[in-house]
């Protein structure tokens, strides 16, 4: 098992030099750069309704470009480089290159940027004064909130329900069940979130939970469990709205997983030795059924941590990582694509790695060294 961990480990370097390198070609041929984001807000032609320049670069740049002006010899061949940029003094579009780093050529760039993160360096937000790790440290409290309690939210519900559903294949139950967990699935989350606040969060109807935020106004002078409360308070609705599709596709793969094994030779072996119903779902059924549903743990997991939860964040105001990186996108703040990108690919790399490793603490008959990478 130790061989096969490192020939796993040793692979995650190539994949993620390739997602990045794929990721990096990709942003070369986008349009409307960060240079170009600045050139937009000066000129007033930006309408990016997240666009977020302060205290940064845009700014400083700004009232360099305004207190000298364009220059009578303007260099054409540098302001045609960019839309909108014609009018502009040339030397504020060469500042604007270093300050983002494109004054460099792309390959250099590229490593120069692998060889910070292999540091965990990610430098700084083109249009937030502030550190990239830090900015991501700041919204990770939302994400983890979502992520991890959804997630066992959702597994803690679709397992048992799953299991009954399989044991009670055919019956009203099941029949019932599977009429509510098909109609939950098709509702979108976000519509479901839209619902929740208009019954419950004071639009039409109740009012019973907040609106907004993690925590309350008053949340330093709550006592200890007073905030545990307040805190799963906020979160109930949101929860809610991003259980309902993962809750539904997680139920139904149990019960299927389940069905199949049910009916396979070794179960009815077990009946005939004198095991009770109890003994074989739990002593022989359980451990093979539940393979299936480790093996999409990580990507359940995954894609309710980093992307699931964006237009649930925007919903009920809360500022999460799925927000930031939308905002990034629209505003090509390119450190922050990267690291997020970087930070999500690794930990999705290593899920992946623990859940094989959980194969074999369930299923002691799966070795791994004898299979190649």
């Amino acid at each position: 098992m130790g061989a096969y961990i490192i020939r796993r480990l040793l692979l995650m370097i190539p994949t993620i030099i390739g997602i990045m390198f794929v990721s990096f070609v990709i942003v070369q041929f986008a349009p409307g750069g960060p240079v170009e984001q600045v050139i937009a807000q000066l000129t007033g032609s930006d309408v990016s309704a997240t666009a977020r320049i302060g205290g940064g670069a845009g700014g400083d740049f700004g009232a360099q470009n305004q207190a000298g002006g364009p220059g009578a010899g303007a260099d054409e061949a540098i302001t045609s480089k960019y839309r909108g940029a014609q009018g502009l003094d040339p030397e504020f579009i060469q500042q604007l290159e270093e300050q983002f780093g494109f004054d460099k050529p792309a390959h250099e760039r590229f490593l120069l940027m692998l060889g910070n993160y292999i540091r965990f360096d990610f430098g700084e937000s083109y249009f937030r004064d502030i550190s990239v790790i830090d900015l991501v440290l700041e919204k990770m409290p939302v994400s983890i909130s979502l992520g991890l309690w959804m997630t066992l939210l959702s597994y803690g519900i679709s397992i048992p329900l799953g299991i009954g559903k399989a044991v009670r294949d055919g019956s009203r139950f099941d029949v019932w069940t599977s009429a509510i967990v098909i109609v939950g699935y098709a509702i979108p989350g976000f519509l479901f979130a839209v619902l929740l606040i208009v019954l419950f969060a004071g639009g039409t109807f109740l009012d019973l939970f907040p609106l907004r935020g993690l925590t309350s106004d008053n949340w330093d002078e709550l006592s200890f469990f007073g905030k545990i409360a307040d805190y799963f308070w906020h979160l109930a609705l949101p929860l809610t709205a991003m259980a309902l599709s993962a809750f539904a596709t997680t139920t139904l793969l149990t019960k299927n997983s389940f069905l199949d094994e049910i009916r396979k030779q070794y179960v009815m072996t077990a009946r005939a030795k004198g095991l009770t119903e109890r003994e074989v779902l739990y002593g022989h059924v359980f451990r093979n059924a539940m393979l299936i549903i480790i093996a999409g743990f990580p990507g359940a997991f995954i894609g309710a941590f980093f992307a699931g939860s964006l237009l649930i964040e925007t919903i009920f105001s809360l500022d999460g990582l799925g927000l930031l990186g939308f905002e990034s996108i629209v505003n090509r703040d390119y450190p922050v694509v990267f690291a997020t990108l970087y930070i999500f690919s690794l930990m999705g790399l290593i899920v992946n790695l623990i859940s094989d490793l959980t194969y074999t603490w369930i299923d002691p008959r799966i070795d791994f060294e004898t299979r190649e990478v």
